[in-house]
């Protein structure tokens, strides 16, 4: 009778944790804010596309109004085709502050005919400079991808069609910050940032190509309410298996072009903290 009881209060326990999650899939219209931009942004599809464009007067950028706090989000983006060089188009997480948290996903464009670079980054308290960058095992220009942040108390993964790139562990107790006290909102913009986007800024915009325009669809989001810790239950399901594991080996041995953890002329005094302990 008592292993009775303390399983059905763990079914309990399991089914309150998900009904306390939250799950839906966002309208442009009803769960985003234009922060910047004004004309550059343009909605259609009931609400469903949005796209971003960047030209001479200014580039564009929107946000959620929700705010997180652990949780999957995941946008289908396709990106600016040709020559899109100097420009950078971002989907993220980020709180406010001088000492913010912020989840990246960036697009560093090209010149026409080479690859856009997908850059990578976790600020925490207001300190950057984790960064990892990869070419794409596709065009990102000619049809939607999609790309998906899982944010835990243990750990950030970054994911590219489903497939794992990057693991961001939580690596607290040897004193490497972690972001997990600040809500943070969903972003997307497009802007000029050819001081350094493309080939550390040798590569300029070419104005003559603009409006550079990026469109984004099928936004998800399941996460719970803030004031909810995670429990065992179904965020067990945002582990990676062995077959995860693999496959993100697979893809940062054949696609990383840029690892801060390798960068020895950057940490002459020794590399990071978390770059000294096993990825899993």
């Amino acid at each position: 009778m008592r292993g009775f009881s303390r399983m059905l209060e763990l079914l309990v326990m399991v089914a309150l944790s998900c009904s306390l999650a939250s799950s839906y899939a966002g309208d442009f219209y009803q769960d985003f804010d234009m922060t910047w931009g004004g004309n550059g942004t343009k909605i259609s599809n009931g609400g469903q596309l949005l796209s971003l464009s960047l030209d001479t007067t200014s580039g564009s950028a929107f946000r959620s109004k929700k705010d997180f706090l652990f949780g999957r989000v995941e946008m289908e983006m396709k990106l600016v085709p040709g020559n899109s060089a100097g420009t950078v188009t971002a989907f993220y997480l980020s709180a406010q502050g001088p000492t913010h948290d912020e989840i990246d996903f960036e697009f560093l464009g090209n010149v026409t005919g080479e690859p856009y670079v997908l850059h990578t980054n976790v600020i925490t308290q207001g300190r950057g400079g984790r960064e990892q960058q990869f070419y794409l095992w596709f065009d990102p220009t000619k049809n939607f991808h999609t790309y998906t942040i899982v944010w835990k108390p243990q750990h950030i993964i970054f994911l590219v069609d489903k497939m794992p790139i990057r693991v961001f562990k939580n690596d607290e107790e040897i004193g490497v910050p972690f972001p997990k006290n600040q809500t943070m909102k969903v972003y997307s913009s497009i802007w000029n940032a050819e001081a350094w986007a493309t080939r550390s800024g040798e590569e300029k915009i070419d104005w003559s190509y603009a409006p550079f325009t990026a469109h984004c669809r099928n936004f998800q989001a399941k996460t719970f309410p803030t004031s909810h810790q995670f429990s065992n239950g179904e965020w067990e399901s945002q582990e990676l298996d062995d077959h995860g594991k693999s496959r993100l080996k697979w893809i940062q041995k054949k696609f990383m072009v840029y690892n801060y953890c390798t960068d020895f002329k950057r940490f002459p005094m020794g590399i990071p903290g978390e770059c000294r302990v096993p990825m899993f």
